[in-house]
């Protein structure tokens, strides 16, 4: 890296007819002679949740032996280009999951708790790891954290074996009680980043009208709560919570010192194809952690009891029945089919974070995300042997390139280590019982 001897500001922006770009990291936005972590260039913590519904085919999906990955499965096969950037871990396994539903499996990916049983609106699950997070490291951002998905349709009332649709519907939770609606509009989450686009200065007007309707929220529910009893007043109390939380968001923003960002066109409309779909979602991941938007972000590749048809790869039945293939060798076939397809998919995220700087590194090289399922074995809804990945190396935090083995570990040993990569520090969380050796 070339020393220069006065730095710029971290956010310079070239200005033009009708345009404002953001400059990316330069060299000269970094001091001279001045260590690296006390700068612009020093990465920040990021962390994401990938998920896959219904499990994996398990001995195409796990690789041959243990320690430096020098083989890497048939499934995993096109992630060889990032093998470095690869953590393999074997044999976690989610208890709380069990008595083995659908609507139990992708809630208790990141919770590790167990679901109430239940129909109505009594739902109880867990605070997720995502959101724990958040609530540390995503305070400095203007939205702590950001949950997508690839289903547009929100199931409601009974989904799965008296479990209400709510545990199938998200996998991040504020709460036990709140869950955080993902969404898989692409022109949704665009805005929610960074509102219509257009200039800054239309920008700073869309935070000041979103302000005014806050203040007027604030009048109006003063005046009923004193027209409610005290379960309408504690509802209302929640909601208030999420407001100030909004308020917070604008404040950041006003304060920022960036008045602009390069934007691409905002999306309008939802891409027909699953895959366009997918690497769509997977970019404005990409550029929300590129602008630091966000530093937490959950995505679902499906929900549990997809009906999702992959009819590029010559498929005819649903992923969810092709999962239940009774050892059928013609499904199981299919199902392999889908897991790499799948991978091929996650690697357009994959490259996109490679290929992006980000101080002395890439994104990739500064994050932590975690993709897997909370099955293992689909086809018998088993919740052990679960099969996860971790790409990225924490800002070096991270021994990478590796094949993990454990003994039916807990789940939440390794949400508790990645925690402690990004400083958030927990005694325990769900039934850990420790830690997993990241490096």
């Amino acid at each position: 890296m070339i020393i220069t001897k006065k730095a710029l500001p971290r956010r310079t922006f070239l200005r033009g007819m009708g345009a404002t770009v953001a400059l990316p990291l330069l060299d000269a936005m970094v001091p001279s002679m001045t260590a690296l972590a006390r700068t612009p260039a020093a990465p920040v913590r990021r962390l994401g949740f990938v998920y896959m519904p219904m499990g994996c085919d398990l001995p195409r999906w796990t690789p041959p032996g243990e320690g430096k990955l020098a083989e890497l499965s048939p499934t995993l096969q096109s992630l060889a280009p990032v093998v470095d950037q690869l953590t393999v871990i074997s044999n976690l396994e989610l208890k709380n999951a069990y008595p083995g539903t659908h609507a139990t499996s992708n809630a208790a990916f990141l919770s590790a708790a167990k679901a109430k049983w239940t129909e109505s609106t009594d739902f109880y699950l867990g605070t997720t790891v995502d959101q724990i997070a958040a609530k540390q490291i995503g305070q400095q951002t203007l939205l702590p954290s950001l949950e997508m998905s690839m289903d547009l349709l929100q199931t409601i009332g009974q989904c799965d074996n008296g479990y209400a649709c709510v545990y199938q519907n998200n996998l991040s939770w504020s709460s036990p009680t709140s869950p955080l609606p993902a969404e898989a509009h692409p022109r949704i989450v665009f805005e929610r980043l960074f509102g219509q686009g257009g200039s800054a200065e239309q920008r700073r007007a869309d935070r000041k009208w979103d302000a005014s309707i806050l203040d007027s929220i604030a009048a109006d529910a003063a005046r009923l709560r004193t027209r409610l009893g005290a379960g309408d007043r504690n509802r209302l109390n929640e909601y208030f919570e999420s407001v100030r939380e909004v308020e917070q968001r604008i404040g950041r923003a006003e304060q920022r010192n960036a008045t602009s960002v390069e934007l691409p066109e905002r999306p309008t409309a939802v891409p027909t194809e699953w895959e366009d779909h997918a690497k769509l979602m997977f970019d404005l991941q990409v550029l929300a952690f590129q602008t630091d938007m966000t530093r937490v972000f959950s995505m679902m590749m499906g929900r549990e009891l997809s009906g999702h048809v992959f009819k590029n790869l010559g498929l005819s039945e649903q992923h969810h029945i092709i999962t239940h293939h009774r050892h059928d060798k013609k499904l199981i076939e299919q199902k392999v089919l889908i897991d790499i397809y799948h991978m091929q998919v996650l690697k357009h995220l994959l490259d996109k974070m490679q290929a992006t700087p980000d101080g002395d590194g890439s994104l990739l090289d500064h994050s932590m995300l975690v993709y897997g399922s909370a099955m293992g074995d689909g086809n018998q809804h088993a919740f052990h042997d679960i099969p996860t990945l971790v790409f990225g190396k924490g800002g070096g935090q991270l021994k990478t390139g590796r094949h993990v083995k454990h003994q039916d570990v807990p789940m939440t040993n390794l949400l508790v280590s990645l925690l402690d990569k990004v400083g958030v520090q927990v005694e325990k969380l769900g039934d850990s019982t420790g830690s997993v050796n990241l490096g």
